[in-house]
């Protein structure tokens, strides 16, 4: 009697044991699963601002718009580059050039102090717009916080999910975009261009531009916009003879 009794006290305590761990789980499950579903509503807000850009690019031999084109670019190559990126880096890599094209440059000053205005002006613009889609879709103020930091690319240096942005927006740009600044942009300009661009980026970013198959004369350009930045003391790395070279991270 006393052997079946206490079996009974604890099966009725694995019992609740079971209860309270369902209970924990489907908690969790619904938390990752309102996660998913508010970072797809966020991904498809920025998706359909930028849908609306009225300036559009060839891929695939259609004609899209060119922000919209931008963030799927920043998307795919940050999941090449960063496979479990976090949502906050997923946001911001997916919307830091949203409407971007409401703000041209040419509405402010020709010249560098112009543009380096018109650039700040804009990373707080696309930080205050994606934290409005990102209130909307139910995330919270620290969410919000980290995505503009992010987009706003604050502590560059000592954050990596900055520098990883920083990292994918570069490659974004010599993947996709650099051919048309070899057609457009005269070799003097366009190697101090390649080294700016080069000294961004960390040796993972490095790596995966080592990874593309570039325009011939891009290591040629580098290395002497590299060169000038050397004479000038501002340089952080020499460029890389070969392609091989890039592939290995100090």
């Amino acid at each position: 009697m006393a052997a079946r009794k206490n079996d009974g006290v604890r099966g009725r305590r694995y019992g609740a044991a079971r209860s309270r761990i369902g209970d924990v789980a489907n908690r969790v499950w619904k938390g990752m699963s309102d996660d998913g579903k508010r970072l797809s509503k966020v991904i498809a807000a920025i998706d359909a601002a930028n849908a609306r850009d009225p300036n559009k690019i060839a891929v695939g031999g259609e004609l899209q718009p060119a922000e919209l084109v931008y963030g799927r670019r920043m998307s795919e190559t940050l999941a090449r580059m960063a496979p479990r990126a976090s949502e906050h880096l997923r946001i911001a890599a997916r919307g830091q050039h949203i409407e971007r094209w409401t703000s041209p440059r040419a509405s402010y000053a020709a010249g560098r102090v112009g543009y380096l205005k018109w650039r700040k002006d804009l990373q707080g613009f696309h930080a205050r717009r994606i934290g409005e889609i990102m209130t909307a879709a139910g995330y919270d103020a620290g969410d919000v916080e980290r995505v503009g930091a992010l987009i706003r690319k604050e502590r560059l240096k000592s954050d990596a999910d900055a520098q990883m942005i920083e990292d994918v927006a570069c490659v974004v740009f010599l993947e996709h975009y650099l051919a048309d600044f070899l057609a457009k942009t005269d070799e003097d300009k366009l190697a101090g261009i390649l080294a700016k661009t080069w000294n961004k980026m960390s040796p993972l970013g490095r790596v995966e531009v080592g990874k593309l198959a570039l325009p011939a004369p891009v290591p040629r350009l580098l290395e002497q916009g590299l060169a000038r930045l050397r004479s000038g003391g501002r340089a952080r790395d020499a460029a890389p003879a070969r392609k091989s070279d890039t592939q290995s991270i100090d």
